[in-house]
């Protein structure tokens, strides 16, 4: 035991005893270990003082180009939706009315050019109506399809857009807007001196039509910017819209590659640009008949094959078949019919069904399980 004891008491001497000097290995050791400590420091030191006061170590972080900084506020930009862009301030010149005419895709644009006229003018906006008699007769309002408040949200600081005109200019209360169409594809110069002039007088004016468009050559590069952004940015499908759309997506992903074809084959589309390649004689006439019931279509009388001549045509189903196959488009690759009912039905895709055989038309798109098979 006390041997024992003795040598646990020499360890500890030795251990304790100062007079045994340290090694160069120990020295540099220690010099590294300090250094690295020291660098850690000024690294951290620099950061701080660039997140909070960024002008304190001006000399320090232009010498040290090398050293990451942490971006800021972003805690804040994942955590909370952006802010609200800041409201455009102006005087307002009137109301501006629409109503969209055509389908889903002109009526699109036609928003667009609108938001553009009443920032242009400086008018008031009031939510569009959608066209509901039209050859499609859809009877969906602008709520049913776009996001309202994300439209006059998201345009705000550019224009002013009211879901409805205020009471003492509505009809009940016997105000009566001056109804007008825009001229067709004119440009800023039109709006400017012929359309704003009439708000002195009427402070509402409705664009009962507005298929006339703007120009889409030759008009100021933030007029082109702000139609993109309504097309891009304002307009919004509505959520429920929006989870269809990226539900559908998925179920035809999981189907393997496809191709969504649209042929513009219906029968208003060929009425309207008196297209009849491959027609009967009655099919003609009946496309004929219903370009004149509708007055606004300018164009009466048309020749099918000058038409055709100048590339104002649409495809054939016979050619679009042509078309993918040249493509190098796989006879087994889904093909989704997107759009209307094809004019001529099943004789009419007889030739691009042969050449692809999976092809799904939108009669057998209104049962989902059929559409997905």
């Amino acid at each position: 035991m006390e041997v024992r004891s003795e040598n646990v008491q020499v360890r500890c001497d030795k251990l304790q005893a100062p007079g045994i000097p340290r090694t160069r290995l120990q020295v540099w050791f220690i010099r590294v270990c300090s250094s690295i400590l020291l660098w850690t420091c000024l690294v951290q030191l620099v950061a701080v003082g660039e997140l909070w006061h960024p002008k304190f170590f001006p000399n320090i972080t232009n010498k040290v180009p090398w050293i990451p900084l942490v971006p800021r506020h972003v805690d804040a930009v994942v955590q909370s939706p952006p802010p609200l862009v800041p409201p455009r301030n102006y005087t307002s010149n009137g109301f501006l009315k629409v109503s969209c005419n055509g389908g889903l895709n002109q009526m699109r644009a036609a928003i667009c050019d609108m938001v553009t006229v009443a920032r242009l003018l400086n008018l008031t906006l009031v939510v569009p109506e959608l066209d509901k008699t039209s050859f499609w007769a859809d009877p969906s309002n602008f709520e049913d399809i776009f996001n309202v408040r994300h439209f006059i949200d998201s345009l705000r600081d550019e224009v002013r857009i009211v879901r409805r005109l205020p009471k003492k200019y509505s009809r009940k209360y016997g105000y009566s807007p001056m109804e007008m169409p825009p001229v067709s594809w004119s440009n800023e110069k039109y709006y400017l001196q012929q359309i704003l002039p009439l708000f002195s007088k009427h402070k509402v004016l409705h664009f009962n039509r507005t298929d006339a468009r703007l120009a889409n050559n030759g008009i100021p590069f933030d007029l082109q910017k702000l139609r993109c952004r309504v097309n891009f940015q304002g307009l919004k499908f509505t959520p429920k819209i929006e989870t269809l759309g990226y539900e559908l997506v998925r179920i035809l992903q999981e189907k393997g590659p496809f191709v969504a074809l649209h042929l513009r084959y219906e029968m208003d589309m060929l009425a309207f640009s008196g297209c009849t390649h491959g027609c009967s004689m009655e099919e003609a006439e009946e496309l004929k008949r219903l370009r004149y019931a509708y007055p606004w279509w300018r164009e009466k009388e048309i020749v099918s094959e000058e038409r055709r001549s100048q590339g104002l045509c649409p495809l054939t189903p016979e050619e679009a078949a042509l078309v993918l196959q040249a493509l190098g488009i796989d006879k087994d690759t889904h093909i989704y019919i997107a759009a209307g009912e094809i004019y001529g039905g099943e004789k009419r895709l007889a030739a691009l069904r042969a050449a692809f055989p999976r092809i799904v038309s939108i009669l057998e798109t209104q049962n989902l399980n059929i559409c997905i098979v």
